[in-house]
């Protein structure tokens, strides 16, 4: 199973930011040090739950930072990117990390509407620009010259440069936060990344996945290596012990999500708009929301069984976030250090 570090660090004030964004680098560099597979970037703004907000620049300071780590999004809003600048963006920093580039890409987010609207994007509008902004993109990676004529974009390129290090083009993958949404990636014979969902969920989809993939032709080799190509997100916390872990991680969980929410219930009650319906009082929360789901900590032993139950589901990827919230980053670094120490061989 492959691991992985997702830095979703976040900054209360601005004046958190230059620190957390100082410690973001540094754990980055730690990561790649330790030995982890990837180093997962994410794009929220204007609310400091993403302290470096903008995941493309931050790959290209990572991409001279670190040597062996793959650098990937999760996921880069595409509503909010013009396909062409996104596109010279990605293969420059497929250059600079020397094809380490993982470039996930994802309609944009499905909760915070004032990304949407600082940006003077219909979020109504978010999934056809992501379609058509992707065609463009494998088009513009081809180097040649090309017009398009579409909804969103009317284009004329005489040429693409650079043209990609990473041949035909960087690696692309989904994310799909729905079962609908990921069947539609299924359909198109690729992997897919999923969003914190319980572990009978995760077992759930990934055998609808596979099921999907065969009933477009897809053999059993093919059904095989795209599942292993597939991710799911855990936030994850290693300590000596369970009682330490518990101390440290749960709260630090707790008022990540208070934090996360804070912005979006301030918009809902100023302006009463939402991307979808507001929880209703005493509603179930979301599996992203519930440490029993969400929430993988404790001794290297208990860690190891935990994700273990997730690696049943047949996926190949773990995309794990350490920093939770106002963790310290001395916290963030010694989990780090005892997951690679500990946790990591028996994955």
């Amino acid at each position: 199973m492959r691991v992985s570090n997702f830095l979703f660090p976040q900054a209360i004030t601005p004046e958190d930011d230059a620190r957390v964004i100082d410690e973001t680098l540094a754990e980055a560099i730690l990561t790649d040090e330790l030995g982890f597979d990837v180093i997962w970037l994410a794009e929220h703004h204007f609310d400091g739950i993403c302290a470096y907000v903008d995941p493309i620049s931050f790959a290209a300071a990572l991409a001279t930072a670190t040597k062996h780590a793959k650098i990937g999004f999760a996921v880069a809003q595409m509503a909010l990117h013009h396909p062409i600048r996104m596109a010279e963006q990605v293969s420059l920093i497929d250059h600079l990390s020397k094809g380490r580039l993982i470039v996930g890409l994802g309609r944009g987010t499905a909760y915070n509407i004032y990304d949407y609207q600082g940006y003077g994007i219909d979020h109504t509008e978010a999934q056809g620009r992501f379609e058509e902004a992707e065609a463009i993109m494998f088009e513009a990676w081809k180097g040649e010259a090309f017009e398009h004529h579409g909804k969103f974009f009317d284009l004329k390129l005489p040429a693409f440069r650079p043209i990609p290090y990473t041949k035909p083009h960087p690696y692309v993958i989904r994310a799909a936060s729905t079962e609908h949404g990921m069947i539609d990636v299924a359909k198109q014979g690729r992997p897919f990344m999923m969003n914190v969902q319980s572990n009978e969920t995760t077992a759930h989809r990934m055998e609808v996945y596979r099921q999907t993939l065969r009933s477009i032709g897809q053999d059993e080799a093919a059904v095989a290596h795209n599942s292993d190509a597939c991710w799911a997100w855990r936030n994850v916390f290693v300590a000596e012990t369970d009682a330490e872990a518990e101390r440290i991680a749960p709260p630090a969980f707790a008022a990540m999500h208070t934090f996360r929410t804070a912005m979006r219930e301030r918009v809902y009650r100023e302006q009463g708009v939402s991307i979808v319906p507001m929880p209703a009082p005493g509603s179930a929360p979301p599996a992203r929301m519930v440490l029993e789901h969400s929430l993988v900590c404790g001794s290297p032993a208990t860690v190891i069984e935990k994700l273990a139950a997730v690696g049943k589901a047949g996926i190949g990827g773990l995309i794990m976030q350490f920093r939770l919230g106002p963790m310290s980053y001395e916290h963030t670094a010694q989990s780090l250090t005892l997951f690679r120490e500990k946790v990591m061989p028996h994955l």
